[in-house]
């Protein structure tokens, strides 16, 4: 007999200080949302793909209907129709509120459905998680625990046989012990997503100016570099895990996409294995448009590869400026040099690829700092630059540092567009100074 899973993405936080100071005419430029499907969702959905399975993004359903209901109503009625046995949410630290929200409701509605939190938030700070309303924490990628959980719950197991799972007692939070033969979910373990359980909310996932939706593919996990304020090296402890070349090829052909946002951190770590790749993209005719995350100084050391990529479909890259002064790269453990951007910038710009670059703004900036950095933005031009606030995101090496000087604890504010840091200005004025400085781009209005 199938069980019932229902797999809930939860809102976006609404809090950003930068759009709320910014001046008038920069805010048309400055993010109001962050698009994209939930990947991760999808992959637990392939995991338990034998079970009946209901997968439902409310960041789409809000961006579909402008007046659907609150989300405590929205779940309740997702509960009463699908009857789940098992409901799981995933959550970042701006989110974890609305995450534990809806599995409190989850609990008003259906009290027996086994409840289940899991992502980024969870596996950095999972004692966060042992809230009445949560029964199972799951840390990490989640698919082969949450595919063991649902097989408990079918054949009724106890769930302290499932391996690898945080159960939510009496007494706090119980580890089951760690799995014995962990999946290999890179490699020969790779579960392709059905994007079919989006189909609603497709549309949604485009991008302001863009031709048509996006989509995410990841074509590895985790990250070689350990910049401070990054939670992603954190997730995975280090660890680098590269996708096998064939199943990237396949899952390409069957994306019923035209863009394709490679959901790495860093998408060419292995430049052997991205070069390869792209040959058999152009060997296999698929003809898509690429977004990547592409650091400068690799930009910099291979500039034919980015040649071959943009021949190939490159056609937006986020990069990750970070700061124009050394001193700041060191800091944050960037492993990277200033002198690494005005390269960069010309080598997109000559293979006709719309650069976005992104610099973090400490707190502690005067108003000297601001007009310095919009002298060096204004004379390094990228199609779209992005300026986010320096935060400690909790379970970084920058939140370990700084915990101590946190002035609002508030996780929903935790989105790098607000300070949660004391800031040398005026709250309002270091605001105001960020949001001016999303003026400073090369002309085109939005990637």
């Amino acid at each position: 007999m199938a069980v019932k899973i229902l797999l809930i993405n939860p809102p976006r936080s609404p809090f950003n200080g930068i759009l709320e100071y910014a001046p008038k005419e920069a805010r048309h430029f400055i993010h109001k949302k962050l698009i994209g499907p939930p990947l991760g969702l999808l992959m637990l959905a392939a995991a338990t793909k034998e079970h009946d399975v209901t997968v439902f993004d409310t960041k789409g359903e809000y961006d579909l209907k402008t007046d659907a209901p609150p989300l405590s109503d929205l779940v309740a009625k997702l509960v009463e129709e699908t009857q789940p046995d098992i409901v799981g949410t995933t959550v970042i630290s701006s989110e974890f509120y609305y995450g534990i929200d809806i599995l409190k409701t989850v609990k008003e509605v259906k009290p027996n459905s086994l409840t289940v939190i899991g992502g980024l938030h969870a596996t950095l700070c999972y004692e966060d998680c042992a809230d009445e309303a949560v029964d199972v924490v799951i840390r990490g990628q989640a698919m082969q625990q949450f595919k063991h959980l649902a097989h408990a719950i079918d054949k009724k197991l106890p769930l302290h046989t499932v391996e690898g799972i945080y159960l939510n007692t009496s007494t706090g939070l119980k580890y089951t012990g760690d799995v014995k033969s962990p999946w290999d979910i890179a490699g020969k373990d790779f579960l392709m997503p059905d994007r079919k359980h989006l189909s609603r909310w497709k549309q949604t996932y485009k991008v302001p100016n863009a031709p048509s939706p996006t989509t995410y593919l990841f074509s590895s996990l985790g990250c070689p570099y350990n910049c401070t304020f990054c939670s992603i090296w954190k997730e995975f402890n280090g660890c680098f895990y590269q996708r096998q070349l064939e199943s990237i090829i396949e899952e390409l052909k069957n994306i019923d996409y035209d863009i394709v946002r490679f959901a790495d951190a860093n998408t060419i770590v292995d430049v052997n294995f991205i070069d390869k790749l792209f040959s058999r993209i152009a060997a296999e005719g698929i003809k898509k448009e690429y977004i990547m995350d592409i650091r400068a100084d690799t930009a910099v050391q291979h500039p034919k590869l980015i040649e071959k990529l943009a021949k190939s479909g490159l056609k937006v890259v986020i990069c990750g400026f970070e700061s124009y002064k050394d001193s700041e790269l060191s800091a944050y453990n960037k492993k990277s040099q200033s002198s690494f951007i005005e390269k960069a910038i010309q080598i997109f710009h000559d293979n006709g690829i719309m650069l976005r670059g992104n610099y973090v703004i400490p707190t502690s900036y005067s108003l000297e700092d601001f007009k310095a950095m919009a002298a060096y933005a204004a004379s390094h031009r990228v199609a779209y630059a992005g300026y986010t606030i320096l935060t400690p995101m909790p379970g970084t090496v920058l939140y370990e540092k700084e915990k101590k000087y946190i002035a609002d604890k508030d996780l929903s504010k935790y989105n790098f567009f607000n300070a949660v840091l004391p800031t040398k200005l005026p709250y309002e004025v270091f605001h105001r100074e960020v949001g001016k400085l999303w003026l400073i781009k090369k002309g085109k209005d939005v990637i």
